[in-house]
């Protein structure tokens, strides 16, 4: 019986019982008919809602299974592979269509009772375009070298997410102030006489909530250097790594934190220190850099560095300190430009990097505790092939895609308990237009 069929006994089963019901003169046994025919109508209706909500789903295409090769050794004698070039080149074979396609055992079989140097599993996929989950030491080290690549993110504290959690939760103290009862969010504590009390107070948390982001970057090989298994994972490995890495600490530095991390230079607790009065445009000087230095918290300035962008070098190498009518100068050393000069400013380190902002723009030179700054990310990079994106020329193009996410573990700045200028492990240099 059709979906059709179904709808018109649903109306004539519930037209008769309600007739039934509505009699002026029913009696016992028009009650219980009607009773048995409202019973098969609430049947036909879970049926016809069932059927309905199958339906909504349309035609589903099943994609091709992926089955071992004949000649592929059975699953408990298969080990993983050698070398990342090595799966990359068993990738490459089980995308290519027709007779020459050949499907690597290794790559579908899920390795749980191989430990940790078997491949972390695989998905079904189409011939034209597989998609395989890459051995867990190859993913842990693409992982590694992209963190190790960073600036930013290298310095950043991380948080692994298990393999049952999309989400990451923390409970936080939520203090804004160290004023007498802000501290720990409203503790604090009094001088009594004997058998005198206190007013009860209490800690005040926040919690910080970040869900997993996905990450993607593609690498395209020619079939010259796919036949080279060496060379193939070394030119793979380079450039998945090193876009990572750019892509992580350009969303650290100036992310929305909208589907992305949340940076530095968009986060809550941003301190941004002004220009001099009547600095000249595009410039940096010596007042600059020591109030950006007195905005850190003091528990922070052992791990504060400063990173700026190359462009700023100039300005340092003529920082100075007005004396009379002359100067003193603070970054180069007693040698002058003969010598190397300093690679710190007020005992703290500094590092270059393209991500910071031009110079005379708020972030060209930042102030930053980076261990107050959170990644997030989930175990396993996903790795899958296609011929048909740049089939004109001649080259094979790896997808990999990561899930990860990052924040400032402070979501405001901070007043301190002496002191009229908020702190923050963020500084910032206001723009000098």
């Amino acid at each position: 019986m059709d979906i059709i069929e179904l709808k018109r006994e649903l109306k004539e089963t519930r037209d008769e019982a309600k007739s039934l019901l509505e009699k002026e003169d029913r009696n016992e046994e028009d009650v219980e008919k009607a009773t048995e025919l409202v019973k098969r109508a609430e049947e036909i209706k879970a049926e016809v809602e069932l059927r309905e909500r199958l339906g909504s789903f349309g035609n589903v295409e099943v994609p091709e299974v992926i089955k071992p090769d004949p000649g592929d050794p059975p699953p408990n004698e298969t080990k993983g592979f050698d070398s990342f070039g090595e799966q990359l080149s068993a990738i490459v074979r089980a995308s290519v269509p027709g007779p020459e396609r050949h499907v690597d055992e290794r790559l579908i079989y899920r390795g749980e009772t191989r430990g940790a140097s078997g491949p972390s599993g695989a998905n079904e996929a189409a011939p034209s375009a597989g998609g395989f989950l890459l051995q867990t030491d190859f993913s842990q080290e693409l992982w590694k070298k992209a963190h190790m690549n960073s600036v930013f993110a290298q310095r950043c504290r991380r948080v692994p997410i298990s393999s049952s959690s999309n989400k990451f939760k923390m409970n936080a103290v939520d203090e804004t102030s160290r004023a007498n009862g802000s501290r720990w969010g409203g503790i604090r504590v009094y001088r009594v006489n004997e058998a005198g009390t206190v007013t009860a107070t209490k800690p005040k948390f926040r919690q910080i909530e970040m869900s997993l982001e996905k990450m993607m970057g593609l690498c395209y090989a020619t079939d010259e250097l796919l036949e080279d298994t060496t060379a193939l994972e070394s030119v793979v490995m380079q450039g998945f790594t090193e876009e990572m890495a750019f892509k992580l600490d350009d969303e650290i530095v100036r992310g929305s934190g909208a589907g992305e991390c949340l940076g530095m230079l968009n986060a809550g607790c941003l301190v941004s220190q002004g220009a001099e009065t009547n600095q000249t445009a595009d410039t940096i000087i010596a007042e600059n850099v020591i109030n950006m230095y007195s905005l850190m918290p003091a528990d922070c300035l052992g791990r504060g560095e400063w990173f700026i962008n190359s462009e700023c070098f100039p300005q340092l190498f003529q920082m100075h300190i007005a004396v009379g009518t002359g100067g003193i100068p603070v970054f180069l050393p007693p040698g002058g430009l003969s010598s190397a000069p300093y690679g710190s400013l007020l005992g703290r380190p500094i590092v270059p990097s393209e991500h910071c902002e031009e110079l005379g723009t708020q972030g060209d030179i930042l102030f930053a505790d980076m261990s107050q700054y959170l990644i997030i990310d989930k175990g396993g990079v996903d790795a899958a092939s296609s011929i048909h994106v740049l089939f004109i020329y001649d080259e094979m193009t790896f997808r990999f895609t990561a899930r990860n996410n990052g924040q400032p573990l402070w979501d405001s700045a901070l007043t301190p308990y002496q002191g009229a200028n908020d702190q923050s492990p963020f500084v910032a240099l206001d723009s000098r237009a």
